[in-house]
């Protein structure tokens, strides 16, 4: 049988792979490597410790950013939006709380709906995108959306649900929303190179995210210049491999917490899944995973933790993990 890296290898050269890939067993790195450019107009390319754009993968530290605030008490699951909205997106119903938002059952309209996007690399931002580098910036775009069905009726995944969460989390804190990331995600999983960074002014270590196989097309008009709780955050693959580990030894919050968000809230069977609070899950094993899909971003990161198994792909062209993605499930029985 051919090893690990020969199948990667061979798979990323016929698709025209670019990115990271690494996986993980038992504590053991089995596999990393890069492959293409990450600046495709000066030549660099991909290495290990390149910077990815993750896209919603954002939305599980969006999540555990929350808990950590539950877990401090200045949150609480069952606390309404409108507690701390006031005025504000007079749209959202008055019974949606935090647990609705994190388990994608609240019902809100979105200002960001995948169902109804065609193609990835449209341009679906209905403001400028240098306008939203705050949460707060948000708020225009998150109004004027009406409610989709009652909180808690069922399962729809909802962009906005978590740019609303992150206002939460900064008005009932005080702190902004990505210095909250950070101190209480980031810090303690030791994400040393993971950060909200500007798409127009990317640091030398990060990736370009570029619309297609080839060309120097880049998403920098088609996303938002800073993310925010649904999706922008930039990590490297070392940094996803500390999150998990550090995740399900309870570092970032307490593995009670923990239990909570990879519990199944809702079955998912039109993308074969289950998702949680802030995770998506296996249909039918204790698989949990990230995962991100936007203009010149694609990403995913799955844990199995009765196998100590994790592995990562991250892209920075829209399509360009999803074979490699495939061929780990495959092969490695996730």
């Amino acid at each position: 049988m051919s090893s690990l890296e020969d199948v990667v290898d061979e798979a990323a050269g016929r698709t025209g792979f670019s990115g990271v890939v690494r996986v993980d067993r038992s504590g053991v790195t089995e596999l990393a490597a890069a492959y293409g450019l990450a600046d495709r107009g000066h030549g660099i390319p991909n290495t290990v410790e390149t910077q990815f754009a993750t896209a919603s993968a954002t939305k599980s530290l969006t999540a555990l950013t929350v808990m950590g605030l539950v877990e401090r008490g200045a949150l609480a699951l069952d606390t309404t939006a409108r507690s701390l909205l006031g005025d504000d997106l007079p749209l959202v119903a008055d019974d949606v709380t935090v647990e609705h938002l994190l388990a994608h059952r609240s019902g809100i309209g979105d200002y960001l709906d995948e169902d109804v996007v065609d193609d990835i690399t449209d341009y679906v931002m209905s403001v400028p995108v240098h306008e939203l580098a705050t949460t707060e910036q948000y708020l225009p775009v998150l109004d004027g959306h009406q409610t989709v069905f009652p909180a808690g009726r069922q399962f729809a995944y909802n962009n906005a649900g978590y740019v609303v969460l992150a206002l939460l989390a900064e008005r009932a804190s005080g702190v902004q929303f990505h210095e909250l990331v950070r101190t209480l995600v980031c810090e303690p999983a030791g994400m040393v190179d993971t950060a909200f960074l500007r798409s127009d002014e990317l640091p030398g270590r990060a990736a370009r995210g570029y619309l297609r196989v080839d060309g120097l097309g880049t998403n920098v008009l088609h996303l938002p210049v800073v993310g925010s709780g649904d999706g922008g955050i930039y990590s490297t693959a070392a940094d996803i491999s500390s999150f998990w580990d550090s995740l399900f030894a309870g570092r970032i919050v307490p593995l009670e917490r923990v239990a909570e968000m990879v519990r199944p809230r809702s079955d998912w069977p039109e993308e074969h899944r289950r998702y949680g609070l802030g995770f998506h899950l296996h249909a039918t094993n204790d698989g949990a995973f990230m995962e991100g899909y936007d203009a010149g971003v694609s990403f995913a990161s799955v844990h199995r933790p009765s196998f100590s198994v994790t592995y990562t792909v991250m892209s920075n062209w829209s399509d360009g993990a999803w074979p490699i993605v495939r061929l780990l499930s495959d092969r490695l029985a996730t």
